[in-house]
């Protein structure tokens, strides 16, 4: 049995992340981990950087590439592709969650939404386009069914989505600071050494065990649940979404026909 962190923000990549690469993987290394699935939203920098600076330091712990995309109507989906295939549209956020699932999917990649019962401004399940049409949550293709930043129940809600619409379940830390690193872990069943190994285990039945501890919810979290917050996040993510929009639709056109 090999553990994974499949959702892993880093100082290089996360705007509000404050853990560099380096000490991100000594501390999963001292939990007893084998590898990180690094998730920073909308960009590939903190994985780059890692291959660009760290990459003789990990001879025996997998480093791979996935974003947590900010979309316009489902909040945040992780996305994980195929070796070798970095699309730049998935750095720009604001795409709508239709877009982006057939987008994934046309190139091989897979999907799913990221503490789909979380803070309701940037969870799937909390937001209108879910709501009211249920049924894309068959188009994902796992569910993050525990997440460190999260609440006991919110998770709870999570596995029984995952449960009800038959998805396997991922576990990620979510962290984003040294204080939750090595609280969650996916397991799974074969060694897992690249992205295409990755995409094969989640969707094959691969995974033999999720979970973790959720943090202890402090005041200064509990914010992030209020109506302020709600608003304003949503009014900066539409906000920067139309603003990107005229040049997401370029790189989406120059995107060449490739499919699996």
């Amino acid at each position: 049995m090999i553990k994974f962190d499949m959702h892993c923000h880093t100082k290089a990549g996360s705007i509000d992340a404050k853990i560099p690469i380096e000490r991100y993987i000594e501390l999963l290394i001292s939990h007893g981990f084998s590898g990180m699935l690094i998730t920073d939203h909308d960009t590939y920098k903190g994985y780059r950087y890692f291959k660009n600076f760290c990459h003789s330091i990990t001879s025996d712990f997998t480093v791979l590439v996935g974003v947590e995309y900010d979309t316009r109507d489902a909040g945040h989906i992780l996305v994980i592709m195929p070796d070798g295939i970095f699309l730049p549209v998935l750095k720009i956020r604001g795409m709508s969650i239709a877009r982006l699932i057939k987008l994934v999917h046309q190139y091989g990649g897979i999907l799913g939404p990221a503490h789909p019962f979380g803070t309701r401004y940037n969870s799937a399940l909390l937001l209108r386009k879910l709501r009211k049409n249920p049924q894309l949550v068959n188009h994902f293709d796992f569910i993050e069914g525990f997440n460190t930043c999260e609440s006991p129940l919110a998770n709870q809600k999570a596995q029984a989505l995952a449960k009800a619409y038959g998805k396997p379940c991922i576990g990620g830390s979510d962290s984003h600071k040294e204080d939750y690193v090595g609280m969650a872990f996916t397991a799974f069943h074969e060694n897992i050494t690249c992205n295409n190994d990755l995409i094969s285990a989640i969707t094959c039945g691969g995974i033999i065990a999720f979970g973790g501890t959720e943090r202890i919810m402090l005041p200064k979290h509990k914010k992030r649940h209020s109506i302020a917050a709600s608003l304003g996040f949503r009014a900066y993510n539409r906000s920067l979404g139309l603003l990107y929009s005229p040049y997401r639709q370029l790189k989406l056109r120059k995107l060449p026909l490739h499919r699996k």
